[in-house]
């Protein structure tokens, strides 16, 4: 058992080696890597919260678009029903002149049909009897 591991000044020497190698690494290694990845974390949370950010103004403008996009609709629905509550007065306007005006006209049709038949039959009546002499001469001839 003499490979053992002995305390004298090898081991002194290693271990000052060792505490040097610490301290040399550490300023030259660790330390930076610690401020790249503090520096990449600040960023990335700075990055987080631009994203979350602009996320929660794109939700709120898509918010206002939609309720902007609900109201000019229900405008729209109120305009076309006004407007085609507006064309059916019209139109119920129109038929109503149009039936009258129908009305006047067959009316008066009437009127006049009925005194062209009174002089039709008055003249037809008049001359009935001279007719009926020429039709029966006709006959007997």
């Amino acid at each position: 058992m003499d490979n053992m591991i002995s305390l004298d000044h090898s081991l002194f020497i290693q271990l000052l080696n060792f505490l040097i190698a610490v301290v040399v690494l550490n300023f030259l290694l660790i330390k930076p890597v610690r401020r790249q990845l503090a520096g990449r974390k600040t960023l990335t949370e700075q990055l987080v919260n631009e994203t979350e950010a602009f996320v929660g103004r794109a939700a709120d403008k898509l918010r206002g678009y939609e309720t902007a996009l609900a109201e000019a609709r229900a405008a729209a629905v109120q305009a076309r029903d006004a407007i085609k509550a507006e064309s059916e007065a019209q139109q119920r306007e129109t038929i109503g002149k149009a039936n009258d005006s129908a009305a006047a006209f067959l009316t008066s049709s009437r009127r006049l049909c009925a005194a062209e038949c009174k002089t039709a039959a008055a003249t037809l009546l008049a001359g009935a009897d001279g007719y009926a002499e020429l039709v029966v001469r006709n006959i007997l001839d």
